[in-house]
C-alpha cells in the first residue's frame, strides 16, 4: 500500500498523506515540524520566511519566531495532536517517534503526542554554542517616550544591559516517543523488528549512546561524552535555502539507534530540505518523505540524487558504530584552576 510513497518525497499536506499510509508499516518517524511561531505554521512559504521584512507582526526587522503569543501554542497543540494520531496509526507497535522542537513550545508538542497515545520515553538535547542572542535593548522605545531628554538618558543608563526576556538559546529539544509495544519488548521485537535501542552505537570517545548530542566541539569533557561528527561543508548544498537544516550526523545517530535492518522504513512528514531522507538512504534504509512546499521538495530531490549509500557493511545487530569523527587530534587548553576558583 505504501509502494507509491516508498523511497520518494511526496508533495502535499502531511495530514492528508499520512492518512493514506498503511497502518503498522513504519519503523521510525523522525521529523522537524513547523512550530507555529509568528506565522511559521504548516503552510509556511520558504521564500517569504527567508526574506522576512514585512512578515513579522511585532517589530518588522525581527526574524521569524520572535513574536510570542499563547494562541500559537494552542493552535500548534491542536494541529500536532492530529498529526500524532496519524503517526501512531502508521507506526509499527514499538516504533519510535522523534520530533524536534523549540524550547518554548516543547511542552505543547509532548502533550499532543502524549494525549494522542504515545509513551514519552525521553527528551534528547542537541547541544550547541553558536546561536544569535535574541534579547533586545529597550533604548529605541525609550527614545520615543514623550519625556525630556534627561529623563530618557537616565532611564537608558538605568537599564543598561537589561533586555527583553529572550535569552541566547544553545540547545534544541527532541522528544523521544514510542508506540506501545505489542506484548513484551522481546515479543514485540521478534514480531516487528522494532522497539529496542541499538547500544552498539557509540558517540564521543567510544561512549554509550546518550540523550545529549553535540555536533560542534565545546570542551574536552563534553566532547568526550557527547560529540558526533560535525556537518560536512558539502552536505547542505549551496542551493539549499532552508533556514533550519539539521546535521546529517544527528539524523544518522537516531536512525542507527532505533532501526534494526535495511527493511526498516523511516518517515519524515515534514521533510524540509530532506536531511532525514538523505540519512536514511545513506544508511541503506527505506524512506518516505512528505512536504507541502514544492521548493523544499526540489532541494530534497537534489540532495537525495547526490547522496550515496554507505557500503561499509555496518551490521546493525552486533557491530559497534562509532559516530564521533575528528579530522585531527584535538588539543584542549588546560583549565586554570585558580581562575576558576576565583570566578566561583
Amino acid at each position: 500500500m505504501n509502494g507509491e510513497y516508498l523511497n520518494k518525497i511526496t508533495h502535499g499536506d502531511a495530514l492528508q498523506i499520512l492518512s493514506k499510509l498503511e497502518s503498522k508499516s513504519i519503523d521510525l518517524v523522525l521529523t522537524d515540524p513547523p512550530y507555529f511561531l509568528d506565522k511559521m505554521d504548516n503552510a509556511w512559504n520558504a521564500r517569504k520566511v527567508g526574506s522576512i521584512t514585512d512578515y513579522c507582526h511585532t517589530i518588522k526587522s525581527l526574524p521569524p519566531g520572535m513574536k510570542f503569543d499563547k494562541e500559537q501554542g494552542k493552535k500548534f497543540y491542536e494541529w500536532y495532536y492530529q498529526v500524532a494520531k496519524e503517526v501512531l496509526r502508521a507506526l509499527k507497535p514499538g516504533g519510535f517517534f522523534f520530533s524536534f522542537s523549540s524550547p518554548r513550545l516543547y511542552h505543547r508538542m509532548v502533550s499532543a503526542m502524549d494525549d494522542a497515545g504515545f509513551l514519552i520515553r525521553d527528551c534528547f538535547i542537541w547541544l550547541y554554542t553558536q546561536n544569535q542572542p535574541k534579547a533586545m535593548s529597550l533604548n529605541h522605545f525609550i527614545e520615543r517616550l514623550n519625556e525630556d531628554k534627561e529623563t530618557r538618558d537616565d532611564l537608558i543608563k538605568q537599564l543598561n544591559g537589561w533586555k527583553t526576556p529572550q535569552i541566547k538559546s544553545c540547545f534544541e529539544p527532541i522528544v523521544m516517543a514510542q508506540k506501545e509495544p505489542d506484548g513484551t519488548f522481546l515479543e514485540n521485537f521478534r514480531k516487528y523488528n522494532v522497539g529496542l535501542l541499538n547500544t552498539n552505537v557509540k558517540i564521543g570517545q567510544e561512549m554509550f549512546p546518550s540523550n545529549v548530542v553535540s555536533t560542534n566541539k565545546i570542551n574536552e569533557i563534553v566532547d568526550k561524552c557527547f560529540l558526533i561528527s560535525k556537518p560536512d561543508k558539502k552536505e547542505k548544498g549551496d542551493f539549499n535555502l532552508h533556514r533550519t537544516v539539521k546535521p546529517l550526523s544527528l539524523c544518522e545517530y537516531i536512525i542507527n539507534l532505533t532501526t534494526y535492518s535495511n527493511e526498516a522504513v523511516v518517515l519524515d512528514p515534514f521533510a524540509g530540505s530532506g536531511t532525514t531522507l538523505v540519512a536514511a538512504k545513506k544508511l541503506g534504509r527505506k524512506f518516505i518523505g512528505i512536504d507541502i512546499n514544492k521548493e523544499y521538495i526540489e532541494i530534497s530531490k537534489r540532495r537525495l540524487k547526490s547522496s550515496e549509500v554507505d557500503c561499509s557493511g555496518y551490521n546493525a545487530v552486533s557491530t559497534e558504530k562509532q559516530l564521533r569523527i575528528f579530522d585531527k587530534t584535538v588539543k584542549y587548553k588546560k583549565l586554570n584552576k585558580r581562575k576558576i576558583a576565583k570566578a566561583v
